[in-house]
């Protein structure tokens, strides 16, 4: 009798284990499918929402114990005209000012960062469209004979006038200062003195009212390189040059290194960012830039990923950089992101003629809109030296590029219509001191 109780018990026991585990599986089924405590955890360092990404990327976030973490130091130094220009404001976007012809237009773009809360536009001031000629700075290509500097006179005197900071990007080189055959707007000029007369120019004309200056774009991925193998130490010596140049005009001016694209490649087309900066620092450019450049895109996952590998591409992936900075005593220099978004592109079923629909990810507007803002507020808290970070970007003039996936980053629409990540952009620096 005594055995046949004690065999009822283990089978009562082992009964009661199995329905104690079935019991925690429901509960954590039903805890990943309604968005409960373990579905936040796992959001909170996966960057996933989906249960089945958020178990696949926990393993592999458990991967950071096993390998070397970057070194990050502590803050950097915020460049002066930083609170001088807006007061500290760490929100900025990219505009596309120069496209649009009307000024009334400019002016409601203006209007609309501002109202905001946007602190910052990271606006190009194209070579191309100031220098036709060399040391030409007037455009008769409509007939009648224009002053080139006019539409970014406007442009600064409209920035002033809604207290908006300008990040101006120094790119885009003319034709004629391009080997023959080059790709037109991205080939660095065969005499690198022609960027720099034009970099002086435009820093000369706008002393004292723009200090902030990023030196190119993207120098490390094609086409921003031209067609040539991208070129580390070619790129310092024009960013070397610059610097000096923008440095004799005002020694207030700040210069942002050409914010380094992420990527794990290694070919002579793309360089893999970490490589390249090493390079970098290896031509002696740490004395040529104030701020490091990157960029901040998320792509496959929302930007509170904490999966650290190299070769992972998320939203933590400038943690590397700074880690590079460190190892070559830079840690005093901020970090400023010039582009970060995630991309609500329609789906096939949706728009079946977008091109390269998956280049960026996809996500739907109300994630693009949590992701922004999650964006901001983990740099603001946890990366004491991040400073401004752009959204990339405000609006497009027209429609015509509907087809591209990349046009559907967009925070307002051509017709000025609101997005809603610039609601909840505007909501989340409501919130800001």
């Amino acid at each position: 009798m005594g055995q046949m109780n004690r065999l009822k018990s283990a089978q009562f026991r082992l009964i009661a284990a199995i329905l104690i585990v079935l019991a925690l599986l429901v509960g954590l089924v039903l805890d990943l499918r309604f968005h409960g405590l373990t579905w936040r955890v796992l959001y909170s360092v996966t960057g996933e929402e989906n249960p089945a990404g958020q178990l696949n990327g926990f393993i592999q976030y458990l991967g950071n114990l096993t390998r070397r973490q970057p070194v990050l130091s502590g803050p950097a130094e915020k460049p002066p005209t930083w609170d001088q220009d807006t007061g500290g404001n760490s929100i900025g976007v990219n505009t596309f000012l120069d496209l649009e012809a009307e000024e009334s237009k400019r002016e409601q773009q203006l209007q609309m960062i501002s109202a905001a809360g946007i602190g910052w536009i990271r606006q190009q001031f194209r070579w191309e469209d100031l220098e036709l000629k060399r040391g030409s700075y007037i455009d008769s290509r409509n007939g009648a004979p224009v002053d080139a500097w006019k539409k970014y006179d406007n442009i600064t005197d409209l920035a002033e006038k809604y207290h908006v900071g300008i990040i101006a990007r120094l790119g885009t080189p003319p034709a004629w200062s391009e080997p023959a055959g080059a790709k037109q707007g991205y080939a660095p000029p065969t005499d690198f003195n022609d960027f720099v007369a034009y970099a002086t120019a435009v820093a000369t004309r706008y002393k004292s009212r723009i200090h902030i200056w990023q030196v190119w774009n993207e120098p490390n991925v094609y086409p921003e390189w031209g067609d040539n193998a991208v070129d580390p130490e070619a790129y310092t010596d024009l960013l070397c040059r610059t610097y000096t140049a923008l440095k004799a005009v005002d020694p207030a001016n700040v210069v942002i290194s050409g914010a380094l694209a992420p990527t794990v490649e290694l070919s002579a087309a793309n360089l893999n960012d970490l490589v390249f900066l090493q390079r970098m620092y290896g031509s002696h450019a740490a004395s040529c830039f104030d701020i490091l450049g990157v960029q901040g895109y998320g792509l496959f996952s929302g930007p509170t990923d904490q999966r650290m590998r190299p070769t992972t591409i998320n939203f933590s992936h400038l943690l590397w950089l700074r880690d590079v900075m460190v190892a070559n005593g830079d840690a005093a220099k901020p970090i400023w992101i010039g582009e970060m978004a995630w991309n609500p592109v329609p789906d096939a079923q949706t728009a079946p003629n977008i091109s390269g629909r998956l280049n960026y990810g996809q996500v739907n507007d109300q994630q693009a809109a949590d992701y922004a803002v999650q964006a901001y507020r983990r740099a603001h808290d946890e990366w004491p030296f991040v400073g401004v970070i752009s959204y990339w970007f405000f609006k497009r003039p027209d429609e015509h590029e509907k087809d591209q996936s990349w046009y559907y980053f967009r925070m307002v629409d051509p017709d000025f219509t609101p997005r809603p990540v610039y609601n909840a952009i505007r909501e989340y620096a409501s919130h800001q001191p």
